[in-house]
């Protein structure tokens, strides 16, 4: 479902894909996160994904244009998930809320990996 807005000049429709490639983007920029993390189910396996297809990370849901987004990433190591975690949402919610103009009901995260930065 897209997010909807109705203006008084008409209506605006946010396709979840921008919507994911943008918070994709604000996610990749926060301290901590080295990456989005594809999961393959069936073998279990974590893929850090590359820039260009951070959003196959990232799953919007629009529930009565209120926004649910799920983060798979891998962060780096040594540092505090919680501290990451809390950044990633504080960053996350008031970037993509100014963005969009849809409320963000919830964010999830679930980290998948962690990776040693040189």
């Amino acid at each position: 479902m897209k997010g909807r807005m109705n203006t008084q000049l008409g209506n605006i429709l946010i396709d979840p894909e921008v919507i994911a490639q943008y918070a994709g983007s604000v996610a990749t920029e926060c301290f901590g996160i080295v990456g989005m993390a594809a999961v393959h189910v069936k073998d279990g396996l974590v893929k850090l994904l590359k820039k260009e297809s951070v959003t196959r990370g990232i799953s919007v849901t629009v529930l009565d244009n209120r926004l649910v987004l799920d983060f798979h990433v891998i962060v780096s190591y040594g540092v505090s998930i919680l501290a990451v975690s809390d950044n990633l949402i504080s960053n996350v919610k008031y970037k993509v809320e100014k963005f969009t103009g849809l409320e963000i009901e919830q964010i999830n995260i679930f980290v998948e990996g962690v990776r040693v930065i040189d």
